[in-house]
């Protein structure tokens, strides 16, 4: 393809996007609205840090930087949940020892991308603002640092320009667009465990820290410096929420002591830090179509946004450059073919990540504390022992491998009835009949197949 493509945001989907598509030999030019993060200091509170799981994996390897992103990951190999009495328990992720997710910082992970990016060629052009497309001229409406507007002629657009992006804006203008964005009453704020005074690891840095309390949790993900970037997750509203703590230095620290005494005990700055970092939104984003003929294409969270609970919405991003770039090898130089073609292929999985995000965050507050479900999580590893050829578990099939979404999801809901029936009545694994496990294996084989098939 000899014809320019021009990339809408310089965040982790766009710089991806662009050096597939650079690498490829596509002549690739980057927008961004914000300045250089490689030069700038970056705001706290906002998402510093990620779960990096197979499919983010996959995408980085085949652009060559899986190993130097690794360089600053760690591992988490399983949840340790954290009860108010300061019991833990840990429930580790997968069976095998390289099933586990990475914690890894979004702005190194960033400036990797936009490194390797301008290293393939690519122009990247900070402080410009995208303001939405004529499609008829085919003209990219912009505004520089100096709030001067100005036009771009781009017949070919990637928009990867985020949650608020003006493309889609221009698209549901244009086009008759289903398009939803829901919000979770639920609102989150960063906070920091320190490293100890020995510059070591306060908590296990091997594990994702989750203390579950029903309607609300606190998560903890480690970083390389030894401190863990926490997230409280809240309602906006109600008895225990973001407006009864008022900011109240008070109020947040009688919160802290009566849910989560162990984590405030390591949290020497917790008032200022709470203070300080902004409350963020939480919300899901379905739209469809994804693009307009061959003029422009939505990727990433300017097109299924989800929310952060199955650690996916990087992982599904970069998956969305994967299959781009294997579009346009496939229907290139028809780029109408391949908008057309990667948005029909991809919107089904979009939507079902999109459900089990949603689903995974009741899981995580309310559930991985109760007897039955973990009694569950067991059997579920066991079966994955004694069946590997057929049962993978859900958590598995999304984090540890590359099956489709749609097809994880459904398989998935297939399981959680398959565990439920056979842990019915019981309360511990000794207790199983692997008779009656036996039989409903052969059942369930048929449905993996069938699901597979599909």
């Amino acid at each position: 393809m000899t014809e320019p493509l021009t990339i809408v945001g310089s965040g982790l989907a766009g710089t991806l996007a662009a050096v597939y598509l650079a690498q490829a030999g596509h002549q690739v030019s980057l927008l961004e609205r914000r300045g250089d993060m490689r030069s700038q200091t970056q705001a706290a509170g906002r998402s510093i840090n990620l779960a990096l799981s197979a499919r983010g994996l996959h995408a980085l390897d085949e652009v060559g930087l899986k190993d130097k992103v690794l360089e600053q990951a760690l591992p988490m190999r399983g949840r340790m949940m954290h009860a108010p009495d300061g019991e833990l328990t840990s429930q580790p992720y997968g069976l095998k020892d390289d099933e586990y997710i990475n914690s890894i910082s979004r702005s190194y992970l960033n400036q990797v991308l936009m490194d390797a990016a301008e290293k393939a060629g690519v122009e990247i052009r900070f402080e410009q603002r995208c303001l939405g497309m004529d499609f008829d001229k085919k003209q990219l409406q912009m505004q520089d640092a100096q709030g001067q507007d100005y036009i771009i002629q781009s017949p070919t657009v990637i928009g990867a320009d985020g949650v608020g992006s003006a493309l889609r804006r221009s698209l549901i203008q244009r086009l008759r667009v289903n398009y939803s964005q829901n919000y979770l009453d639920h609102g989150y704020k960063e906070l920091t465990i320190p490293a100890g005074a020995n510059l070591q690891f306060q908590m296990d840095p091997e594990s994702l820290h989750i203390w579950p309390r029903g309607h609300f949790m606190l998560i903890a993900l480690p970083n390389p410096d030894k401190s863990f970037t926490c997230t409280l997750f809240l309602p906006f509203e109600g008895q225990e929420s973001f407006q009864s703590l008022d900011n109240s230095p008070a109020a947040i620290q009688a919160f802290f002591e009566r849910y989560f005494a162990d984590a405030l005990a390591l949290m020497p700055d917790l008032i200022e830090t709470y203070l300080a970092n902004p409350t963020g939104v939480l919300s899901t984003i379905r739209c469809a179509p994804w693009h307009v003929d061959g003029q422009m294409l939505l990727i990433g969270d300017a097109s299924h946004a989800i929310v952060p609970f199955f650690g996916q919405g990087m992982n599904s991003a970069f998956e969305d450059c994967t299959l781009l770039a294997k579009a346009f090898q496939t229907y290139g130089p028809n780029i109408s073919e391949v908008f057309s073609q990667f948005s029909s292929q991809r919107l089904a999985d979009a939507n079902a990540i999109a459900n089990l995000a949603l689903d995974n965050f009741i899981e995580m507050r309310d559930r991985v504390a109760d007897s039955d479900f973990l009694l569950r999580k067991k059997l579920s590893l066991e079966l994955e022992s004694r069946y590997p050829e057929i049962f993978i578990p859900k958590y598995s099939m999304v984090s540890f491998h590359r099956i489709p979404y749609a097809q994880a999801e459904a398989l998935g809901q297939a399981q959680q009835e398959l565990l439920k029936r056979l842990t019915a009545g019981r309360d511990d694994l000794a207790q199983i009949d692997w008779q009656a496990v036996a039989q409903e294996m052969q059942a369930y084989a048929q449905l993996a197949e069938i699901n597979s098939a599909a």
